[in-house]
């Protein structure tokens, strides 16, 4: 698998082969990319005005660190607890689903694939993953400051996609909005 694209092409696959398509068998099939989706749709979730929400940002970080701290620890894709990896979508719903992101995932691929591939393989993706726990450890205090756990989220979800589309020139730039983000989260946490 090279792009998003791809990874909707395998859930099209399982979609046709089966009646009901298990949350599991879509992880599976998206193999280490499992990852990327998880830490990166919490992170945009934050980034809406749902992020203002009291413990919202909280949430959202410790279910991205959970997410990448198996990354770090080496896991070749998301493991997720048997009730939620058992349950299941109609193969209908992720096949209208699938068609519905394909002009997303086209113009993520268009983007944002192929560049400095070196940056987005071997232990840069473990280096991500630590840098998303260290960012998510910044949300809790920031959060009593409006919107300040958002500098945090943008980077996470900066390395969500790196990780989607294998795209290591995006992974560098989101290594330097982590470098952004403990700047202006230290110097908004102290006042300054």
């Amino acid at each position: 698998m090279h792009g998003a694209c791809d990874i909707l092409d395998r859930l099209r696959d399982l979609a046709q082969d089966e009646d009901d398509v298990p949350i599991g068998d879509v992880i599976e099939a998206m193999g280490a990319r499992s990852f990327g989706p998880f830490i990166m749709l919490p992170a945009l979730i934050e980034l809406s005005p749902l992020g203002a929400i009291p413990g919202i940002p909280t949430f959202l970080a410790l279910t991205i660190a959970l997410t990448a701290a198996q990354m770090l620890l080496g896991r070749d894709h998301l493991w997720l607890p048997g009730f939620i990896e058992n349950r299941s979508a109609s193969s209908q719903r992720v096949l209208k689903a699938t068609d519905k992101l394909r002009p997303i995932a086209e113009w993520m691929d268009r983007w944002f694939h192929g560049r400095m591939t070196r940056f987005a393989s071997g232990p840069f993706p473990r280096i991500a993953a630590g840098c998303g726990i260290a960012l998510t450890l910044t949300v809790p205090p920031l959060e009593f400051i409006p919107f300040a756990s958002s500098a945090p989220m943008l980077a996470i979800a900066a390395f969500g996609l790196a990780l989607i589309v294998r795209d290591g020139l995006l992974m560098l730039i989101a290594g330097g909005l982590t470098v952004a983000a403990i700047v202006v989260g230290t110097m908004l946490a102290s006042g300054g």
